[in-house]
């Protein structure tokens, strides 16, 4: 898991949060969080040393977010609700091949419940209502009924994250997931962007099923839900 010092990857939910999607969130030059409605994480320029304080004036008391990179006690007026790692992982394989059956749907506002209302069922990783409008979601149904789905979240220069990736229980082993991912990761290509993307270091299946498609481990993290009290 080389890599070269001071990446955008390195501290990638900051690049996001302060470059390309500023528009979607709020804080100060030091933290940041996305706006409420969208994905719940946080922000910091300085990732191993984030500076709190700055967003209690952007955060409710009970709300809960994501956030990676550091270590210790927690901060004042915040409370550690989970911890554990994940795996970032960049694209470093072929330009992967689409199934011209394979049948999707591009999702819009009009989706955003059913979208989240599959999140909140399978824990793809933060999900928000308005989520689906920072990227690229495409999904899969049975008449009206929202099954699959991947999008892009995050993004820093030439990265795109992959993400959102989940399947309803009753339609999992049927690689519905990983086509629509293939669909995603084909265009990043073609469009000169670098796809990457996290999963959870204990979810071994899934990880070691990023690994066959064409993902690398970037590096490992420590992940963090906290809450303002």
């Amino acid at each position: 898991m080389s890599k070269p010092p001071h990446h955008l990857l390195d501290n990638i939910l900051w690049h996001t949060l302060n470059g390309q999607h500023a528009c979607f969130a709020a804080g100060t030059s030091e933290a940041r969080r996305y706006a409420k409605g969208f994905s719940p994480i946080l922000g910091f320029a300085d990732a191993q040393r984030p500076d709190f304080a700055a967003l209690l004036p952007f955060c409710d008391a009970g709300e809960h977010f994501y956030c990676s990179g550091w270590t210790g006690t927690a901060p004042l007026g915040w409370c550690i609700d989970a911890e554990g790692a994940m795996f970032r992982m960049v694209w470093d394989g072929d330009l992967p091949q689409v199934d011209a059956a394979f049948t999707c749907v591009r999702l819009d506002g009009g989706h955003a419940p059913q979208a989240l209302a599959l999140a909140t069922l399978t824990n793809p990783g933060p999900f928000g209502l308005r989520t689906i409008e920072l990227g690229e979601y495409l999904g899969c149904f049975e008449g009206d009924r929202l099954i699959a789905m991947a999008g892009e979240r995050m993004c820093a220069g030439v990265y795109r994250e992959v993400s959102g990736v989940c399947t309803h229980p009753d339609f999992q082993g049927k690689g519905l997931a990983r086509h629509l991912m293939n669909r995603l990761i084909r265009r990043q290509l073609l469009a000169g962007e670098t796809p990457f993307l996290h999963v959870m270091s204990s979810n071994t299946i899934a990880h070691q099923l990023y690994l066959r498609m064409g993902f690398r481990d970037y590096c490992e993290t420590p992940v963090r839900v906290v809450s303002r009290l």
